[in-house]
């Protein structure tokens, strides 16, 4: 295992079919990313008080970056039926352009991810895109070949914001800090580190 890093990073795409998505999934790599940088952030759906945690927890795990938002009404669990209009958002969000992409797992069991996470590539041919992973019900945490150690606070304060941010999640039986550290803790078992979040990189080019 060879660790990489992405010093030049100054524009990220980020993408979520639902609010909170990218912040369980990606929330330890926000909190390492650098200041001032570019963020283009799009969720494909959410009531307008959940795109306002969205909002609030977006700015709380990036400190001090350029948010664009494009918060979309697509409904809940049945993004697959408007592949029209979640293919416009995709391709609005890549005008910009971006060196990072983060996006849901092609492997996802929930057909919404799924969805997002077969577009993405398709909009975003000059990007690294790492699919993130959320812990669900449905058992579909899989294989990883991307991680990204977290050291001890960032990995915590990670969940400290998924609390203080999200609180119409609260009463989920999933929604604690034994799941969120605990997946956090197996990732980083398989990297060496105390804590990690996980990624799939289907395609990276590399510089030599």
């Amino acid at each position: 295992m060879l660790p990489f890093a992405l010093p030049g990073v100054r524009r990220v795409a980020l993408f979520g079919a639902h609010p909170d998505d990218i912040e369980i999934g990606a929330g330890g790599l926000l909190l390492s990313l650098p200041p001032r940088i570019s963020v283009s952030y799009t969720l494909l759906s959410g009531t307008p008080a959940r795109q306002e945690e969205a909002r609030a927890a977006a700015a709380a795990f990036l400190p001090g970056a350029d948010i664009t938002f494009a918060l979309h009404d697509l409904p809940d669990g049945r993004v697959p039926a408007h592949w029209e209009r979640a293919k416009s958002a995709v391709q609005e969000a890549a005008r910009g352009g971006a060196d990072l992409v983060i996006a849901p797992s092609r492997d996802d069991a929930h057909q919404d991810h799924r969805l997002l996470a077969e577009l993405v590539p398709t909009a975003f041919r000059d990007a690294v895109v790492l699919h993130y992973e959320i812990p669900k019900w449905d058992g579909d945490l899989g294989r990883r070949n991307v991680y990204v150690p977290l050291p001890d606070e960032r990995a915590r304060r990670k969940v400290e914001l998924l609390h203080a941010h999200f609180p119409s999640q609260k009463d989920r039986d999933w929604w604690d800090d034994e799941v969120f550290l605990g997946l956090a803790r197996l990732r980083g078992m398989e990297c060496r580190s105390r804590y990690a979040e996980a990624y799939s990189c289907e395609k990276a080019v590399m510089s030599l």
